[in-house]
């Protein structure tokens, strides 16, 4: 595909791309901004497969288009790559974009939790997360499913767009690799997981396991609340919890931590591993 080169930041082509720091457009008709080489590779890889996710336009800095002919040819050539100095992208951005490699991607429809539960393998491990506003730890949960070859990820309406720019980056383009719902309450995602046959994990500071101990099945799912709180009484009172092993002094991990240390070990225990 021949770039196109764009002189101004004002450009009407490019005009999704600026002051990405300042607003996003994650929620606006599904479309998200994919930066940095990494996430730009998975973004490819996605659209190749015609999955979830598609690629409508690129833009880069000018010296980095050698550098990425290899994911560049993955696309299609209707897909627009867009170039532009230093000076001119750091002014569309709105800061200085050192990575220079941006594009804009839309999710072609939303998935159910009713689809996710029925394309489930039969021996299937599943994340799924309440609560959770904090983009890092929403980035870092995907990165972790993917790690640990989790088949899905379960947010509730309450969490954070994991399309956003930032949680996409930290996932390191995991978001585009794991299939996940983001929709319902908590107890809808509970209710759907032990009816499909799952069983069901929450982690505890006062877990009735230790995180090593607990034993395998073919359906496991692993449930994180928000920091801080954790899980409600109510919710832990329904399901199996499992502690994680600490030093003195400290009762409790990251979010996004505790559910990488738990999920190696439900991998390790199911096999995956």
């Amino acid at each position: 595909m021949t770039p196109i080169r764009i002189g101004h930041a004002d450009d009407p082509r490019i005009a999704e791309f600026r002051f990405i720091r300042d607003r996003d457009l994650t929620g606006r008709e599904g479309r998200f901004i994919a930066e940095g080489t990494v996430v730009l590779r998975m973004l490819a890889a996605a659209h190749r497969k015609a999955g979830a996710f598609v690629a409508e336009k690129i833009l880069l800095l000018e010296n980095r288009v050698a550098g990425l002919a290899d994911i560049l040819s993955a696309f299609p050539e209707d897909v627009p790559v867009y170039v532009a100095s230093g000076a001119v992208l750091d002014e569309i951005a709105g800061f200085h974009m050192h990575r220079g490699v941006l594009a804009l991607g839309r999710r072609r429809r939303e998935i159910t939790l009713a689809e996710l539960m029925t394309a489930l393998p039969e021996k299937a491990l599943v994340v799924a997360a309440f609560g959770i506003s904090n983009h890092d730890n929403i980035g870092s949960i995907f990165r972790n499913a993917a790690a640990f070859g989790a088949d899905a990820v379960l947010l509730d309406e309450s969490c954070c767009d994991p399309l956003y720019r930032k949680a996409l980056r930290v996932s390191v383009g995991s978001v585009l690799s794991v299939p996940y719902a983001r929709s319902g309450t908590m107890p809808d995602i509970l209710t759907a997981l032990m009816e499909n046959g799952c069983d069901v994990w929450g982690l505890s500071p006062a877990g009735a396991v230790e995180m090593r101990e607990v034993p395998a099945s073919d359906r496991m799912a692993l449930i994180t609340g928000t920091e801080g709180e954790g899980l409600p009484v109510d919710v832990l009172s329904r399901i199996h919890t499992a502690r994680i092993a600490q030093a003195p002094g400290l009762d409790s991990l990251n979010a996004a931590t505790a559910t990488g240390i738990a999920l190696y070990e439900i991998a390790m225990a199911q096999g995956r591993l």
